[in-house]
Parts: structure tokens; C-alpha cells; sequence
């Protein structure tokens, strides 16, 4: 069974939008990154729960915490670091996630060891909150490959998120990354890369083999859409064609939806059905 996640605030950064969104294209699971341009690692407690109660209301679940935590150096003062962590452990309690994405440092493609340490400081904070942490693959940071993600491996009870588009930006070889990641990771982002020109694209357009990826899925998994797709404010005055082709739209909302409608589409392609609102399967 898989079920779809998104990035809300790709559609919109107040609350009202997130929503509508997600409604519109019968999502029910949200990973929260950000709502009135205010990142979730800076939410007070207040504004959590008056945001939780809404949510709620509204049927949406926070299925995970979209937070930055860990794109910081790896020399940081991880005592004082730690209080941040707590601080995003506080908030995911709050929406009633036991799911928080992080990264594993900057600076650090030399100091391994180090990486393995602060990350196990981390998980361990986590642990007493009842979250586990989620690593996901990105540029710059220590675990952008796979050889080094599988280095993270070391460090107790961390989890891992696998995101294609990620992986191309950084010329890992992705029949690589889809045969010894992608069948063991934990959950899924959505996004694609055309490698030749760093073009971020729907899902399929571009060179994150993601068909294979849905192909490689084991069990029940959730896959979350992050479109990062290109909008072009002045598209109503230019020839509509060219720019479909180039994948811009006209608002965050159509490029939302559309990144939405090109993973639906590789689902039906691989043989999956929408059997009830957010689930999929063969």
C-alpha cells in the first residue's frame, strides 16, 4: 500500500491554502516545513497548537515534521544545538507526529566520525520524546550519496528518507542508488532532476528513475510530494506551449497540483489504484 504526502506550503504559504490543496487533490497526510513563511523549527507553542487544532478540523494529519535540523556545521556546540532539538521534539508532540526529517551537517565530508556522533546525540534526544529521525540525502551535507548515507547506518535507531531529485544534483549514479537504497528506505520524496541541465521537473520528466523507485517499494510506504517546480508569474502573457514545455506555471497552486497529477500517474502506470481517499494499492 503506498499513500501520498505533501509539502503543503509549496502550494501556499498560509494555512487556508495548504489546505485547500491538499483537499483538492484528496491528500490527507502533511509534512510540515512552514506555514506564513515561518519554518516549523521556529513555531511557538501557541501557534502550534492553534495550527494542530485547525489540521484537525479539517481531517489533515501531520504525518511528519519537515524540519532543517542538522543543516548546520558539524563543528556546532552540540549542547547548546541540542536545545534546538528539543525544541522541534516539543513541537512534532504537539501534532502528534513521531516523524521529524533531518540532515547530517555541513563541513563534514571529512570528519565521519563526528557526523556519527552528533546524529547518535540527536536520535538519543529524540528517543526520550517518543520521535524517531528520518535522514534525508541531500547537497553539501555529509550523507549526499549513498556511499555515506550507508555510513549513517551506524547511528542507532536512525531512519532514512530517500529523495531522487537529491541524488541527481549531486551525480551520485542513481542505478546505484535505486538498486542498494531505494528498496530500504523508510519513505519517499517525490521529486525529479534533469541532469544535463539541473531543471527540477515533475515526477518522470527527469533522471531520478523514480518509476523504478515506485517499482523497488516493500510494504506499506508513504511517499511525499515536493514539487520545487518553477513559477513564472507572467506566463498569461507569453505563448502557453513553449512554457508547458519548459514546466512553468502559472501560480504555486497549479505547480503544486501538477506535480500531484505526475505521481499519481506513475502510480497508475505501475499498476497501483486509488482504492479509497489516500490509498493505493496493487
Amino acid at each position: 500500500m503506498i499513500r501520498i504526502c505533501a509539502f503543503a506550503d509549496e502550494a501556499g504559504s498560509d494555512l487556508k491554502k495548504q489546505i485547500a490543496a491538499l483537499k483538492r487533490n484528496e491528500i490527507n497526510l502533511l509534512e510540515l516545513r512552514g506555514i506564513d513563511g515561518v519554518n516549523v523549527s521556529e513555531f511557538t507553542t501557541e501557534k502550534a497548537k492553534e495550527y494542530n487544532k485547525t489540521l484537525k478540523a479539517e481531517g489533515i494529519e501531520v504525518w511528519s515534521i519537515g524540519s532543517p535540523l542538522g543543516k548546520v556545521s558539524v563543528d556546532t556546540d552540540m549542547n547548546k544545538y541540542l536545545e534546538t532539538v528539543k525544541r522541534v521534539m516539543e513541537t512534532a508532540n504537539i501534532f502528534g507526529t513521531d516523524k521529524v526529517r533531518v540532515f547530517s551537517f555541513f563541513n563534514a565530508y571529512d570528519k565521519k566520525d563526528k557526523v556519527i556522533e552528533n546524529l547518535g546525540k540527536m536520535t538519543e534526544t529524540a528517543k526520550s520524546f517518543g520521535v524517531c529521525l528520518y535522514h534525508e540525502n541531500e547537497k553539501e551535507i555529509y550523507g549526499d550519496i549513498c556511499e555515506r548515507v550507508s555510513d549513517l547506518k551506524a547511528v542507532d535507531g536512525l531512519k532514512f528518507v530517500y529523495d531522487p531529485a537529491n541524488f541527481v544534483q549531486c551525480g551520485q549514479d542513481m542505478k546505484v542508488a535505486v538498486e542498494t537504497l531505494a528498496p530500504y528506505a523508510d519513505y519517499y520524496h517525490v521529486k525529479d532532476v534533469i541532469s544535463a541541465t539541473g531543471e527540477v521537473v515533475p515526477s518522470g520528466h527527469g533522471d531520478g528513475k523514480t518509476k523504478e523507485m515506485i517499482e523497488c517499494v516493500r510494504g506499506d510506504k508513504v511517499f511525499t510530494i515536493e514539487p520545487h517546480l518553477a513559477v513564472f508569474e507572467g506566463y498569461k502573457n507569453i505563448d502557453k506551449t513553449e512554457l508547458k514545455n519548459k514546466f512553468a506555471y502559472r501560480s504555486a497552486g497549479e505547480a503544486f497540483d501538477a506535480a500531484v497529477l505526475a505521481f499519481k500517474s506513475q502510480l497508475i502506470a505501475a499498476g497501483y489504484k486509488n482504492t479509497e481517499y489516500d490509498i493505493w494499492k496493487k
